[in-house]
C-alpha cells in the first residue's frame, strides 16, 4: 500500500467530490451527499440537508486547486487550509480502523472536515514525493481528477466509463484501419 488507509480514502473521496462538480453534476440532492457518506464512511456530524449539501459542494472548488497544483503551490494550499479551519491533528481509533488522524472535532461542519483531511492526506502526498500520483484525466474531453493509487502507476483515467469510452474509440480505431 502506498498510503495508509485514511489518506487513501481521503484522497480518493476528494477526487470524488472534485470529479462530482464535471458535468454531469453528480452531487446535486442531499440523496447525493449521503450516497458520499456512506461510500467514504465519513464519521461525525452529519446535518444532511440543503445547507450542508451546499456547503460541501462549495468546497470542491479549492480541493481542486489542491489536487491539481505542483509541489510549492500545494504545501501553501495545504498550509492555508489547516490554519483556516485551526486543524489540531490528533491520533483516534474507531470502527474498524486502527489509530489514524483526525485533525478538526467530529461536531464541526462536514465541509470543514471534508477540506481538512483532504489537505491532512496531502501532508502525506507531498511528504512522500508522490504528487505524480494525482494527474487530470487521459480522456481529452474530461478534466475529471485521477489519484492513482495502484502499485505500477498505470491509472489514466477517472472512471470506468472514461476508459471504457477511450477503450471503444482505441478499437474503432484500429478496425476503422483494417478496412
Amino acid at each position: 500500500m502506498v498510503f495508509a488507509h485514511d489518506t487513501a480514502t481521503a484522497l480518493q473521496a476528494a477526487a470524488y467530490l472534485v470529479n462530482s462538480a464535471e458535468p454531469p453534476d453528480t452531487l446535486s440532492t442531499v440523496a447525493d451527499l449521503a450516497t458520499f457518506m456512506t461510500e467514504f464512511a465519513y464519521t461525525g456530524r452529519y446535518d444532511g440537508d440543503a445547507a450542508e449539501l451546499e456547503q460541501v459542494r462549495t468546497a470542491r472548488a479549492p480541493m481542486r486547486e489542491l489536487l491539481v497544483a505542483d509541489q510549492d503551490s500545494a504545501v501553501a494550499i495545504v498550509n492555508r487550509m489547516l490554519a483556516e479551519h485551526q486543524a489540531l491533528p490528533q491520533l483516534v481509533r474507531h470502527d474498524a480502523y486502527d489509530w489514524h488522524l483526525h485533525a478538526v472535532a467530529d461536531d464541526r461542519p462536514l465541509a470543514e472536515r471534508i477540506v481538512v483531511e483532504t489537505a491532512m492526506a496531502m501532508i502525506d502526498v507531498i511528504r512522500a514525493d508522490e504528487l505524480s500520483r494525482l494527474d487530470l484525466c487521459a480522456d481529452e474531453e474530461c478534466a475529471g481528477v485521477v489519484v492513482d493509487l495502484s502499485r505500477n502507476r498505470s491509472r489514466r483515467f477517472c472512471s470506468t466509463t472514461c476508459g471504457n469510452r477511450n477503450a471503444v474509440a482505441a478499437y474503432r480505431a484500429r478496425q476503422a484501419g483494417e478496412d
